[in-house]
């Protein structure tokens, strides 16, 4: 099997997720570390547009997006499985709410300007302004949960997840799940990277103690690797067959057809490649980099669009 390829950079929340999973799973893989900002040039060759942190590779095999990253893992890895005994829909099903409503709240709470004047303190104020701009055209222009509303959801949020752990060690019961690394990484950069306002955790201490449990998983065993060894370990590798994966059409766009993927919100930039395959679950697309080579880049079903390319 490839190694564990994960193009990241320290501070990014959902990066964090993966890194815990890692960890819990006991897992080696190797580091690239990809900028903060567009443009990404040796990010771009595997995924053909696609920029959102983090992305998996594993030979000629580019993963995105956390949730697709966390299900591909526990594929490779199942034990120790990140759902346990429990129905999968009810694990999903609270990491969705995790990612998508939880996250934008805690991130308004993070960013309100004592908590960015501290994360940027040591950053060039013009690095801090391309930031600030390019974080916004993620957005599609919108502006970020004014504070005022963020703090009151995430101390919402927080109640919610404090009443989970009544009695239990992790959300869902003794173990943990993808639920608990969903919800994670979001308190996960109140309390390390803007720790002036982790007082939000105080009223409530079970979530602050289930916070040292998660953090104890560490990241596994991690090495460095440069982005030019990981484009040539893309060259030099032959993408998974997906031939025999059971086509599931929505779109009336067959096999073989050029396609266009873009998330449904925030980082919508486009990967245009072949469709090789539509399971219930993902998108897999094949495309050819003078740098990556032929690769195929996956993408789920949920939170991504799929259309046929112009011609």
């Amino acid at each position: 099997m490839s190694a564990l390829i994960l193009h990241h950079y320290p501070t990014s929340p959902f990066a964090e997720k993966v890194r815990l999973v890692l960890g819990y799973k006991k897992l080696s893989w190797q580091g690239v570390t990809i900028p903060m900002v567009m443009p990404k040039p040796d990010l771009m060759p595997l995924t053909g547009g696609y920029r959102r942190t983090p992305v998996l590779q594993i030979g000629a095999d580019v993963y995105c997006d956390t949730a697709l990253i966390c299900n591909v893992l526990e594929q490779l890895h199942p034990e120790p499985s990140l759902y346990g005994k429990h129905a999968k829909g009810l694990v999903r099903t609270v990491a969705q709410w995790a990612d998508n409503i939880v996250f934008p709240a805690a991130m308004g709470y993070n960013f309100q300007p004592a908590g960015a004047t501290h994360v940027f303190a040591s950053i060039d104020p013009e690095v801090v302004k391309v930031f600030a701009a390019d974080r916004q055209a993620m957005r599609g222009g919108a502006a970020r949960m004014p504070a005022p509303d963020a703090t009151g959801a995430y101390k919402n949020y927080l109640r919610r997840v404090s009443s989970m752990l009544e009695g239990n060690d992790f959300l869902l019961g003794s173990q943990p799940t993808l639920a608990d690394f969903s919800i994670y990484h979001s308190v996960w950069f109140t309390v390390v990277k803007v720790p002036l306002l982790a007082g939000i955790l105080d009223a409530t201490p079970l979530v602050k103690a289930w916070v040292e449990r998660m953090a104890a998983f560490g990241h596994g065993k991690s090495t460095s690797l440069s982005a030019a060894d990981a484009l040539k370990v893309a060259h030099d590798a032959t993408p998974l067959d997906v031939s025999k994966e059971v086509f599931q059409d929505e779109h009336g766009i067959p096999l073989g057809t050029q396609v266009i993927v873009h998330a449904d919100s925030f980082g919508t930039e486009p990967t245009q490649g072949e469709l090789v395959a539509a399971t219930r679950t993902r998108y897999s697309l094949r495309r050819h980099d003078p740098l990556a080579g032929t690769v195929h880049v996956h993408f789920p079903r949920n939170g991504f669009h799929m259309k046929r390319a112009e011609a």
